[in-house]
């Protein structure tokens, strides 16, 4: 049901003057057509129009599914309090966009098939949970983690912000299968089946050079196994960076919704890491949830310019990144520390301002959220912007921005209760019924 709670902030706009009729009017309109709302949005004022996304936007819950880290998260190193601070998400940036919840990753690239390979990649994993650990421990009066939806809830009306765990590839499972509750016990609650090359679970989406375009057709056996044991312990099954195929595959397997954490919509957008239609409807079908990255690359296709590529190119010298999106890059990136591939980003971004690429804006990212609410409806899509990992949205470049796509989500004639679920109920709906499935409720 749409809340129709008026905030003290958005009262007091209206006493002044700033928050005219109109715009009360949409706000009370929760059920009115969409088209109805859009028309109520153009006939108001810019300021009229912000406000109105300000009352909505702190009163959700809002989450975000995906944030990258490196090992010196919530060290001494890195003050997530200061407004200097320049990661994409910390907790300073969190308070000023309004975001109260995110996912932390814990990421891992995929290596080759042997025992040493599964157990650095194992090491490193625990390394990351422990540094998110470490969040808590730091600002215990700013944050909490939390392991289940009623956390999440339970965290966020304490005043607090919320951090809760996913792992973005299933490679440091190794070929253990008990190493999936050990995860589930460190407090991950998804696990992405694979990233970029084929994995002992699943086909990637972007398959490695020296890889066949399929290895499996969808999951391997033992990739069956550790869906199963998801849905066993209750995590979820997240197929962002998985094939179509393997894609398919898990939602057929899977006894629970799945969702994926940070993709797009290939109707937009044509990437192989978006999601077709035919994908789309068997997501719709399974209960689950699209959660839209916000990565520019992944939004909208893009050119860069012979001066960027100069520049580009200097920098993957500095760091020793070979030219291109082939396994050579992707073996050099995985060879940096997580503090170094954080600094090698940084300057990347640095290039993206100085010589502009295709502009890639609010606007662009929400004509995805448009079309799967349209294709499939608005109870399947949310918000995981892969941070800390990617970024060049014009207006929605870390997490202090949030409240753009508020802004944007009401200037289209989207209802509080609609951008209520695009902002988290969705996920946390998903969330609960893995719960549910897996007998924790």
């Amino acid at each position: 049901m749409t809340k129709h709670r008026l905030s003290s902030a958005v009262l007091s706009r209206a006493s002044s003057g700033i928050l005219t009729i109109p715009a009360l009017l949409l706000f009370l309109s929760g059920c009115s057509s969409t088209s109805t709302l859009q028309r109520q949005a153009k006939s108001m004022s810019e300021a009229e129009l912000k406000a109105l996304a300000g009352g909505i936007h702190e009163r959700a819950l809002t989450m975000d599914t995906h944030d990258d880290i490196s090992g010196d998260f919530a060290s001494e190193k890195d003050d997530e309090s200061s407004p200097e601070n320049r990661r994409q998400v910390t907790l300073y940036k969190m308070k000023k966009g309004g975001l109260d919840a995110e996912f932390f990753a814990v990421f891992t690239g995929t290596g080759e098939r042997t025992p040493d390979a599964y157990d650095g990649a194992y090491k490193r994993a625990i390394g990351l949970f422990d540094a998110i650990q470490r969040l808590p421990q730091r600002y215990p009066d700013l944050v909490e983690i939390a392991t289940s939806p009623a956390d999440v809830v339970r965290i966020h009306n304490a005043g607090k912000l919320v951090a809760c765990i996913g792992m973005e590839n299933g490679y440091p499972i190794g070929t253990d299968i008990a190493r999936v509750k050990e995860f589930y016990d460190k407090g991950t609650r998804y696990i992405t089946l694979t990233h970029s090359g084929h994995n002992q679970i699943c086909d990637s989406s972007t398959p490695r050079d020296d890889q066949p375009k399929e290895e499996y057709g969808g999951l391997s056996e033992f990739g069956k196994q550790v869906v199963q044991e998801m849905n066993r312990l209750g995590i979820m099954v997240d197929v962002s960076h998985t094939s179509k195929k393997a894609t398919l595959a898990a939602l057929a397997l899977s006894k629970a919704p799945i969702i994926a954490s940070h993709s797009g919509a290939s109707a937009v957008n044509e990437h192989a890491r978006n999601l077709d239609d035919e994908t789309l409807r068997a997501i719709k079908k399974n209960g689950g949830v699209v959660q839209l990255v916000s990565l520019a690359d992944y939004i909208k296709k893009r050119l860069d310019t012979p001066e960027r590529l100069a520049a580009l190119d200097i920098v993957r010298k500095e760091f020793g990144i070979p030219e291109g999106r082939g396994d050579a890059a992707r073996k050099a990136m995985q060879a940096l520390s997580q503090e170094t591939r954080t600094k090698y980003r940084e300057k990347v971004r640095e290039l993206d301002t100085r010589f502009p690429r295709t502009l890639v804006t609010v606007e662009d990212m929400v004509d995805h959220i448009d079309h799967i609410t349209k294709f499939i409806g608005v109870d399947h899509v949310g918000i995981g912007t892969d941070f800390d990992g990617g970024g060049g949205v014009t207006g929605f470049n870390d997490a202090s921005e949030s409240m753009n796509i508020t802004i944007e989500l009401v200037r289209r004639g989207y209802t509080e209760e609609e951008i209520d679920k695009i902002w988290g109920e969705n996920l946390l709906r998903v969330w609960k019924e893995v719960e549910r499935v897996a007998g924790k409720k």
